[in-house]
């Protein structure tokens, strides 16, 4: 669970109470209370002796509610250690004795919290410090511009995170800045909280707006959005440019459809013409051949045809024939 930074003070008054952390070690000991860190983030926490002491053995624990877990720990004689639970999570990268540094990796809601880093000194008493570390969640702004009359402009931004963030809205006109006129926010279920800031401008019809809208969460990195309003006379070029490039668009679509209609239809036409013109002398080509074919295959027949009248017409009834043979004696009685 995220902790805010009233949660992270009543945890250490409670450790303090139960004696866990010495009071006055902010001279001997330098180290950053709070780190702050989005999930996933690598972290880096560190504690360094501000006095030279002879220190035996450097451990960093991870403060719990009831108790406290030895994470990693450096030996001057036997080296480090590294708790098998967190051997891919926590490393050293200063391993010295005065000034010591962990690094944790891929940071969750589970590493949240505050730790420990214990000096173990011979002779004399422990010295210890804490460093707590605090996860943030931080979305992009989002930027708002409506008109909400003739002679009026609604400028709104808005921002999720935990803990709420902080909105800045700032309008500049002229060189000069105008804040934002008001803030709400919204506690999401999740456990984030959206704030918006909104700001009503007097639209100017001879200048463009800027507007810039800031979040933070916290000491986290800052995140911006910037939008330019253009003046009144500006949205009329804007549309009367728009106009125009359509209006070309749209021509030159046109008049390149229907060159290339054009193309095809006379593609079109030849291709037909061509298959005509071949298809007729294919013609003129074949009926020659045809009528010579049918004049050869007529004449044997008619040949034929007069070899069998021939045979079968008696000899005196043939025409043309001189000499007809004499008829039998009993045929020239009768006559």
């Amino acid at each position: 669970m995220f902790l805010t930074e009233m949660g992270l003070g009543a945890l250490l008054l409670f450790f303090n109470s139960l004696g866990v952390f010495q009071k006055g070690l902010t001279d001997v000991i330098r180290t950053q209370q709070t780190v702050m860190a989005a999930e996933g983030d690598e972290v880096l926490l560190n504690c360094e002796l501000m006095q030279h002491k002879d220190v035996v053995k450097v451990i960093w624990w991870k403060i719990l509610l009831k108790w406290m877990k030895n994470l990693i720990s450096y030996h001057k004689i036997y080296g480090q250690d590294v708790n098998p639970a967190f051997k891919d999570k926590v490393e050293f990268t200063d391993v010295g004795l005065q000034n010591s540094s962990i690094f944790i990796r891929n940071v969750t809601e589970e590493d949240e919290g505050c730790y420990l880093c214990l000096f173990n000194i011979d002779p004399g008493d422990d010295l210890e410090a804490t460093t707590c570390l605090q996860l943030y969640e931080l979305h992009e702004p989002v930027l708002h511009v409506r008109e909400s009359g003739s002679e009026e402009t609604v400028v709104s931004c808005s921002a999720t995170g935990r803990p709420a963030p902080t909105v800045t809205l700032t309008v500049l006109r002229d060189n000069v800045h105008f804040p934002g006129n008001s803030s709400v926010s919204v506690n999401n279920t999740n456990g984030t909280v959206t704030v918006t800031s909104t700001a009503v401008l007097t639209r100017l019809h001879h200048m463009d707006t800027e507007v810039r809208c800031a979040v933070r969460v916290l000491s986290a990195p800052q995140k911006e959005e910037v939008r330019m309003i253009p003046a009144e006379g500006s949205h009329e070029d804007s549309g009367t440019e728009i106009t125009r490039f359509t209006i070309i668009t749209t021509l030159s679509v046109v008049l390149v459809v229907c060159c290339v209609a054009a193309v095809i239809t006379v593609l079109l036409i030849r291709r037909h013409m061509n298959s005509r013109t071949q298809r007729d002398s294919e013609e003129i080509m074949v009926s020659p051949k045809t009528t010579e074919h049918t004049r050869e295959t007529e004449k044997p027949v008619m040949h034929q045809d007069n070899k069998q009248l021939r045979k079968r017409t008696p000899p005196e009834k043939r025409e043309g024939s001189e000499n007809p043979e004499p008829l039998p004696e009993n045929c020239r009685k009768l006559l």
